[in-house]
């Protein structure tokens, strides 16, 4: 068993799932969550809830400790204390559309802080001969590809991100892959899709297409046409485990997804089955987001036996199903 897994951005959607399936499995002793305790959406908005209580269980092997991941002293403190033997670097800009989205604050989670981490986790191994660091995995996007240009998108496709939130998450890629093999530090890099699932709160498309049915408003799609490979978090959680301990996943890109893209009224259609009296209609989509779809996740298959467990139907039945239980209570 690992003793010590480094979780940023810990409390966050991601990082918490990530750190739950982690001790379901018993791969670790402790799980160190980082994280700013901050968010990018007004609280004060309609129906908004925070799910930050929801999302981790009372567990004894999880430590929860305040502060920015591009805080030098801060994470040189983490590493040289717990020695965790995985990182796992989820702290970032949570998606690509908020309000007032800048350069500046969208490059602290994919440049500064994975730059600061990379350097602290590297001064660490030099000073400590006996410290057994075995993977540090980059979260990154499937919007580093901009729009998509086949029907399948590999890892090989060349990367065109044509957004902040893109080019900032192709520029950590770029210092992971650097600054790692200059140092000699093992790393994966991760690139997810479209994920949702229970105790999102971030404005994704599916959290505001069931809030939408819930409050029963008409739900507005933003292109008749639009794709997205939408990846249910379970999946997502199960196939970075895979890609970060699995020695053919060391210094290799995958992308972790569902791997089939959906139109986003079928998002819509899966939520219909619960609510009967859901109204919808289609508006033009936002020309600043990149055209997608669905990306191939025959790598994963092949390097990692990843399976991807959950279809668009399963997966949106579930997300409603833990809904209605916290509705309800």
């Amino acid at each position: 068993m690992t003793k010590n897994i480094l979780i940023t951005g810990g409390l966050g959607f991601i990082g918490s799932s990530l750190a739950n399936e982690i001790l379901r499995k018993n791969l670790a002793s402790k799980c160190i969550l980082l994280d700013n305790f901050g968010g990018h959406i007004n609280p004060l908005k309609k129906n908004y809830q925070d799910f930050r209580q929801l999302r981790l269980k009372d567990n004894k092997k999880i430590i929860i400790e305040r502060g920015g991941a591009e805080n030098f002293s801060i994470v040189l403190k983490l590493i040289d204390k717990y020695k965790p033997e995985y990182i796992y670097h989820t702290a970032a800009l949570p998606l690509a559309k908020v309000d007032n989205l800048n350069a500046k604050e969208t490059s602290i989670g994919s440049i500064d802080a994975t730059r600061n981490i990379i350097d602290n986790l590297s001064y660490v191994i030099s000073k400590n001969k006996n410290y057994n660091f075995k993977r540090f995995t980059y979260f990154s996007s499937s919007m580093v590809y901009g729009d998509f240009k086949k029907k399948q998108v590999t890892e090989n496709e060349i990367t065109r991100p044509k957004e902040i939130y893109g080019t900032m998450k192709l520029a950590g890629e770029i210092i992971t892959e650097g600054l790692c093999n200059f140092y000699n530090i093992p790393f994966t890099i991760i690139r997810p899709s479209a994920v949702y699932g229970p105790t999102d709160m971030n404005q994704r498309v599916s959290q505001i297409f069931i809030e939408k049915a819930i409050n029963k408003e008409e739900i507005i799609i933003n292109g008749k046409d639009e794709k997205l490979d939408f990846t249910y978090i379970e999946d997502l959680v199960n196939g970075v485990i895979l890609a970060s301990t699995r020695e053919k996943g060391n210094g290799e890109i995958f992308n972790i997804t569902c791997g089939k893209g959906r139109i986003l009224v079928d998002f819509v259609k899966c939520i219909q089955k619960e609510y009967k009296d859901l109204t919808f209609k289609f508006t033009k989509r936002d020309k600043f987001r990149p055209i997608r779809g669905t990306l191939s996740v025959e790598k994963a298959k092949k390097l990692l036996n990843f399976k991807p467990k959950y279809t668009l139907e399963m997966g949106v039945a579930k997300y409603l199903d833990y809904i209605k239980t916290i509705n309800n209570k």
